[in-house]
């Protein structure tokens, strides 16, 4: 082959690297005279882990991730887990109203601001079906 200033790289496989490669690797990334990616250029490295795993298992350094990544849940289960917070919220804010009544009723006060009329709209209207629906 010619020379074209194009350099040729051997695609190597994993049972290329001997322990004495990957700990010469793994010496050069831990004293800073390269980064994992770049031994990854220099030597030709394919995988995109495997320096990091070198790292991880003849490293004196600790390379571990710090935040492992968290796995996402389906559509279905997201969608069932905000339909149960709805609820939940629902129900919590039904409490709170109700607390407001009563605390209402025994301090002869009005705790409800008066220029949020939808919030006493949404109590009254739960004081109306809560009371038609004792009837």
């Amino acid at each position: 082959m010619s020379n074209t200033g194009v350099k040729d790289y051997r695609r190597r496989t994993q049972k290329d690297y001997s322990l004495a490669f990957k700990l010469q690797v793994v010496d050069e990334v831990e004293k800073g005279q390269l980064t994992w990616k770049q031994s990854q250029v220099k030597y030709g490295i394919q995988g995109r882990s495997t320096v990091l795993v070198w790292l991880r298992k003849h490293g004196s350094l600790d390379w571990r991730s710090k935040a492992p990544m968290k796995k996402k849940a389906p559509p279905k289960t997201q969608i069932q887990q905000l339909e149960a917070k709805i609820r939940r919220l629902e129900a919590e804010k039904d409490i709170f109203n109700r607390a407001i009544d009563i605390a209402d009723g025994m301090l002869q006060t009005e705790i409800r601001k008066k220029y949020l009329p939808l919030s006493q709209a949404a109590s009254a209207g739960q004081g109306q079906a809560g009371s038609q629906s004792e009837q």
